[in-house]
C-alpha cells in the first residue's frame, strides 16, 4: 500500500490537532505536498541542515520535528543561514517537512504530560486550559511529599541534567508540581494559582527567580524539557505505519546551548 504525506499528517493531527497551535506558531506542513508519497520518516526535535542530510542518506522522504523549520516569513532563501540551507536541501531532495510544535504542547499526552510522567505525578490536569481538556502546561500531585533538596535531586535524575537553574529553595515540603515544556515564563502566575509549590520549565528570565515564600521555580532548559516528544511522535507513526521505515535521528542532541 502506498502512503502519502497527508496520511502521516492525519495520524499526527488526530493526536495533536493543528487547530490547537498558538497564533504566533507555524506548526504543520511547511515544505512539500500533502499528496507526495512517503516510504520513510525521520524524526528530530529541530530541523537542521544536518537532519536533512541524514534524511537523504537514510532514504527518508519526510521529516517530522517538534520545532518548525520556518517560524516566520522568509525574505530570502539562502545557503548563508541554517534555515535557508535546510529549505534548499529539502526541496532539492524532494523531502516533505512537518512540525508539531504548540499543537503537541497543548494536549495532555504531549510535551508537558511527558514531563509529568517522568516525575510520576498523579491527578494530572492542564495548567492553563483553553478548551475541553487542552491548553499549555500541566499540574499534578506527588505521591509522597518531598523537600526542595530531594526535588532537585529527583528532577536532575529523571531529566538527565548536568545542571539546572533554580530560585531560592523553599523551606517547606513540595506536594504539588506544575510544569510546561519549552519557554514557560508566561505560566508562572498560573502555576502559583494552581496550588503548586514548584514550577518546572525552561527559558525563565532573571527577574522571575525572585519568588514568593512557599513557591519555587526550576529552569531545566528548553531542549531538556521537550526532547521526549520525539519518542512520542516516533511511537505514534511507527504504530500506524508498520510497513515503512520510521527512524529517530542518530544526532538527537540538537541543543544549541552548551554547558561547561
Amino acid at each position: 500500500m502506498e502512503y502519502k504525506v497527508k496520511d502521516v499528517i492525519r495520524v499526527i493531527e488526530d493526536f495533536a490537532p493543528l487547530s490547537l497551535q498558538e497564533g504566533w506558531d507555524n506548526s504543520g506542513l511547511c515544505i512539500g505536498s500533502p499528496d507526495a508519497s512517503v516510504s520513510g520518516v525521520l524524526l528530530g526535535l529541530d530541523c537542521t541542515p544536518e537532519l536533512v542530510d541524514e534524511a537523504v542518506a537514510c532514504g527518508a522522504d519526510m521529516i517530522v520535528t517538534h520545532h518548525p523549520l520556518i517560524f516566520s516569513g522568509l525574505k530570502k532563501i539562502s545557503p548563508d543561514n541554517q534555515v535557508g540551507q535546510a529549505v534548499i536541501k529539502a526541496i532539492q531532495a524532494g523531502i516533505s517537512i512537518y512540525a508539531a510544535h504548540t499543537s503537541a504542547d497543548k494536549v495532555v499526552a504531549g510535551v508537558s504530560g511527558a514531563m509529568a510522567a517522568r516525575l510520576g505525578l498523579e491527578n494530572v490536569s492542564i495548567l492553563d486550559e483553553d478548551g475541553e481538556g487542552t491548553g499549555l502546561g500541566v499540574v499534578g500531585d506527588l505521591h509522597t511529599p518531598i523537600s526542595a533538596d530531594e526535588a532537585i535531586r529527583l528532577v536532575k535524575e529523571r531529566f538527565s541534567l548536568k545542571a539546572m537553574r533554580t530560585s531560592k529553595p523553599l523551606e517547606g515540603m513540595i506536594t504539588r508540581v506544575a510544569m510546561c515544556g519549552g519557554s514557560g515564563g508566561s505560566l508562572i502566575g498560573a502555576a502559583r494559582r494552581s496550588g503548586a509549590q514548584l514550577y518546572i520549565s525552561g527559558d525563565i528570565s532573571y527577574h522571575n527567580f525572585f519568588t514568593e515564600d512557599g513557591f519555587m521555580i526550576m529552569d531545566i532548559g528548553h531542549y531538556e524539557s521537550e526532547i521526549e516528544i520525539v519518542d512520542i511522535l516516533f511511537s505514534l507513526i511507527k504504530k500506524n505505519f508498520p510497513t515503512f521505515a520510521v527512524r529517530i535521528t542518530q544526532n538527537i542532541y540538537s541543543n544549541p546551548i552548551f554547558y561547561f
